[in-house]
């Protein structure tokens, strides 16, 4: 099977893959580096793109897909409202940091569990979606996620070095 990205699948992809390259240089430009300001917006647009589009797939019932991506659109609406409406004055700053982590970690964990049901490799590791292999990889995740929302907060939720580059 050739990857179409003209399909709806495609085009969803993409824009996760976008949004996933992109958010880890919008995590980057939290932590201190200087990453221009077009590689955040950019993100912004393509995660909430993404989260959109996952809702257009068809579906029987709310599946799991459905929660991650509305809870996904709830905290990029804080994120945009953080960066454009209050320009991260007072708590926003924080809110922001731990917000586009948080973007970031969500677009990771349904990855990790699209690549476990679409690898071969990995849907052998766990063809029912609930051994090990799976759930090592989403805490792994988890646990890194943690770590840079962390930093984040430290470096610029709170106004550090990272923080006079907003």
């Amino acid at each position: 099977m050739m990857f179409d990205p003209t399909t709806l699948t495609g085009i969803h992809t993409l824009l996760s893959l976008v949004a996933m390259g992109t958010g880890i240089l919008a995590v980057l430009a939290l932590l201190g580096p200087r990453v221009p300001k077009i590689w955040t917006h950019l993100f912004l647009a393509t995660a909430v793109a993404t989260s959109a589009t996952g809702f257009v797939f068809p579906a029987t019932g709310v599946l799991r897909e459905h929660v991650i991506g509305a809870v996904a659109l709830v905290v990029l609406a804080m994120v945009i409202v953080a960066r454009f409406v209050t320009h991260l004055a007072g708590a926003w700053r924080w809110i922001y940091a731990v917000g586009v982590v948080a973007s970031v970690y969500l677009l990771f964990f349904v990855a990790i569990a699209q690549a476990f049901r679409k690898v071969p490799a990995l849907k052998a590791m766990a063809p029912t979606g609930s051994e090990p292999p799976l759930a090592i990889a989403q805490v792994v995740a988890l646990v890194i996620f943690i770590g840079l929302g962390v930093a984040a907060t430290r470096l610029f939720g709170h106004g550090g070095a990272a923080a006079s580059r907003a």
